[in-house]
């Protein structure tokens, strides 16, 4: 490992340096290595505690080695993993890399397998250990030494990591959870030992009392708790590498000629070479194939295609580009071929910012320390000071340095913090396990705080109140309206779109295979229920245009009868695009239609124009509609007292339409916010003096839940966005938001209640054992009570709402 010693690189004038940092546990870590390094001069540090790195800004002269110094002087170890000193070379792709990519992630993913391990360890050996202590009828010669030969590997080698911790923080001043679970062991094991040697070593009969069990219990449930709590703050350092893995990895570069344009082969064909992205540079020119993913930022300058920018920007309908537009890497081309002049690489593309918006806001979100922390910061040396006053106390009363001892040790155990260190950890097991049962999964205990102060919820639209696909919401047919006019329309256009990827025309396809046949009743339907199955040929999709195709009933017995509107014919052209393609190609677009088109969009909808034979004849109204239970899920959240903000890049239309179906207000409906302003919202909120919970499921939404004081990802969604967030809602379910905040309120009242009576009860119970009115066995049976009243308590979570 690179160690202040063995690293003296200089780093000149402003810069930044990423460090990774190891062995840190808590926040208390995280405030000593940040007080450390912001004393440098020229150093401003922020320290990550689940991505285990710190970001440090300079604004001067600073080496390697002086950053490594401070950090080490903290009680840690780190190394410089990556330094970024002056800009690229000017228009030069520098691959965009996560916080954490290359820092500690062998080092971390060490200390899990070793903690798994030292559980293992520790529960396999607690189990003969507790028989044997707690069932009378098990008698037999060297019982209790086998105890001991099982429980000291379990205080010593399993429970080291407690230990050492405890050291750390000692030699720094300070104590931690740590300590107190480390005196508590060490204290059981010590006085354990110590009964069972003196009472071999004594000629009186009975049987020393041993507190072994409580030694192996304690450590193999917070060993349990510690594995869990690091299996949640590994996955928070996936999230950025899993938005960078969005973008493309290979570019098909094409050569361009003196003056700039691109140059095609003999064959007609663009005259390209594959590169790696990293070798894209401002001004190439790059090839991308449908199906293909963008693999930069920049402006279309040959070819019509429709862009699914779902990935980034959460919106569910592919925006369509033709020549100079600007498109946006890692999105994905969905049909034509293009011709892209990159205008942004490297770390200052879309999709880098993003991620440096989720780095930046998971760095500043400080997680809430932790009560029993505040609590041993004071608990600890108390009890230390109590326990030694009581024996010396004892020494200058009666002389007897048995009992003075006994006394003493008594204090320590009744003090010990089993209870105190199962109060978090068990409830956030059985509350996570809960939460897992009802879809909900809930990151770490810092998450709790906030679902308490939370009186703000922001809502994304698409994905979280809305399915996240379109549909078909309407038929219009101005010239001929009526079920029977609106149903054949919708055959014909539905034939032809069933032949194209687009998501609208899918949307389109299902409608038409869903929808129910005209009345047979009706005398007026009977051709329409007979007319067969359509038949398409000559199909020509136009990407960012339409669609078009001669469609043909394959039951030839019709004729050519007139039915509405002339649609009985045998054999239509069809045609399904855009009102301003349509035109273009000569249709004839009624005013009827183009009022139906002006309607649909100004409420937000998606109009699509239908022609048949040359002449507009209706349009088809798309929309994102709302999930059914979306309005009682809002309804739930205002009665948690949480206010609703409707937060879309989409247009105005669609998002009041969409906020009035769910019963959110229009003051509190924010549209057309670009992917990388959400999280300025989210900000804006919160220095309001609102404490913000922001629901999403996009890319876009990662550095928005990052920012929150309480980020729910819908499991729906991308990996990106639930592993930025606090809080997943595997349903996908936005009533599944309501019962995070209920179970993870209810969760900190638990964490709160066990603190409470863990503390309480051995505190009152002190006096008494400084007194000598209560020795070493009912102490630890004492403090065995008190553990059970803990971890009762937490149990109560099994059955929450």
């Amino acid at each position: 490992m690179e160690t202040a010693h063995e690293t003296g690189r200089r780093t000149a004038g402003t810069g930044e340096v990423e460090l990774a940092v190891e062995g840190m546990a808590c926040a208390s870590c995280v405030a000593r290595v940040e007080r450390k390094l912001n004393k440098v001069d020229g150093v401003e540090a922020t320290v990550n505690l689940p991505l285990e790195s710190a970001h440090v800004l300079l604004s001067g002269d600073v080496d390697d080695a002086t950053l490594l110094e401070a950090v080490e002087s903290a009680g840690y170890q780190a190394r410089v993993t990556r330094s970024r000193r002056s800009e690229p070379r000017p228009g030069t792709a520098e691959a965009p890399r996560a916080p954490g990519e290359h820092t500690g992630h062998r080092h971390t993913e060490y200390r899990g397998a070793d903690l798994l391990r030292r559980l293992r360890v520790a529960a396999i050996l607690a189990v003969p250990v507790v028989v044997l202590s707690m069932v009378p009828a098990i008698q037999f010669p060297g019982k209790l030494w086998l105890v001991a030969a099982l429980a000291l590997p379990v205080a010593t080698w399993a429970a080291w990591p407690f230990h050492s911790a405890a050291a750390r923080a000692a030699r720094h001043g300070s104590s931690t959870m740590d300590t107190l679970v480390s005196l508590g062991v060490i204290a059981a094991t010590l006085w354990s030992l110590w009964a069972l040697v003196a009472g071999a070593l004594s000629s009186g009969p009975g049987t020393p009392h041993v507190y072994f069990e409580v030694a192996t219990v304690v450590t193999t449930f917070l060993l349990a708790g510690r594995y869990t709590e690091w299996r949640s703050k590994r996955r928070a350092g996936d999230a950025l590498r899993a938005l960078l893995a969005l973008g493309a990895k290979d570019a098909e570069l094409v050569a361009l000629g003196p003056d700039g344009t691109p140059l095609r082969s003999d064959d007609g064909r663009w005259r390209t070479r594959s590169v790696a992205v990293s070798e894209l540079r401002v001004g190439d020119v790059f090839t991308v194939l449908p199906g293909a993913t963008l693999a930069t930022d920049g402006v279309v300058v040959h070819g019509m295609s429709a862009v699914d920018t779902s990935l980034v920007t959460g919106e569910p309908v592919p925006v369509d580009v033709t020549v100079d537009d600007a498109v946006v890497g890692g999105t994905v081309n969905t049909s034509g071929h293009l011709l892209v002049r990159a205008t942004r690489v490297g770390e200052e593309t879309t999709l880098a910012r993003i991620g440096r918006l989720v780095s930046q806001a998971q760095t500043g979100k400080a997680p809430v320390a932790r009560l029993a922390d505040r609590i041993s910061a004071v608990f600890v040396p108390v009890v230390l000071a109590l326990s030694a006053l009581t024996l010396v106390g004892w020494l200058v009363a009666t002389g007897d340095p048995d009992a003075a001892f006994t006394a003493a040790v008594a204090v320590l155990i009744i003090a010990c913090p089993c209870a105190l260190g199962l109060a978090t950890p068990t409830a956030i097991l059985v509350g996570t396990g809960r939460g897992a049962q009802l879809g909900v999964l809930i990151r770490g205990p810092e998450v709790l705080e906030e679902t308490r102060r939370a009186d703000t919820i922001v809502l994304d639209k698409t994905g979280t109140v809305t399915e996240g696909r379109m549909t078909l919401e309407e038929v219009v047919v101005p010239d001929a309206p009526g079920d029977k006019a609106s149903h054949e329309l919708l055959r014909h256009v539905a034939a032809v779109e069933a032949l194209s990827e687009h998501p609208i025309a899918q949307a389109i396809a299902r409608a038409g295979a869903a929808q129910s046949p005209p009345e047979l009743g009706d005398p007026e339907h009977a051709e329409a229920a007979n007319a067969g199955e359509l038949e398409v040929s000559g199909f020509v999709a136009h990407p960012g245009g339409g669609v078009e195709g001669l469609v043909r009933r394959s039951h030839a017995g019709l004729g050519n009868g007139p039915g509405a509107g002339g649609m009985g014919l045998n054999t239509r052209r069809v045609a399904v695009g855009r009102a301003d393609w349509l035109g273009g190609r000569g249709v004839t677009v009624p005013a009827g239609v183009t009022e139906a088109v002006e309607r649909a969009e100004t409420s937000g909808a998606t109009a699509v124009v239908a022609a048949l034979d040359g002449t507009a004849r209706g349009v088809l109204v798309l929309r994102d509609p709302a999930k059914p239970t979306s309005a009682a899920a809002i309804e739930e959240l205002r009665q948690l007292g949480l206010r609703p903000v409707l937060l879309t890049g989409d247009n105005e239309g669609a998002a009041r339409h969409a906020a009035r179906e769910v019963g959110i207000a229009d003051d509190d409906v924010i549209a057309r916010v670009l992917p990388d302003e959400k999280a300025a919202v989210v900000a804006r909120l919160r220095s309001e003096g609102r404490t913000v919970a922001m629901v999403g499921d996009g890319v876009n939404d990662a550095a928005a839940l990052a920012t929150a004081d309480l980020g729910l990802a819908m499991g729906t969604g991308t990996d990106v966005a639930m592993e930025a967030s606090d809080v997943t809602l595997v349903r996908g379910d936005l009533r599944a938001a309501g019962s995070a905040v209920r179970l993870s309120r209810r969760t900190l009242r638990i964490i709160r209640q066990n603190l409470f009576w863990a503390f309480a009860y051995n505190v009152a119970a002190i006096p008494l054992a400084a007194s000598g009115l209560l020795n070493p066995m009912i102490a630890g049976a004492a403090m065995a009570a008190s553990s059970v009243l803990v971890v009762s308590n937490s149990l109560r979570l099994r059955h929450a709402a």
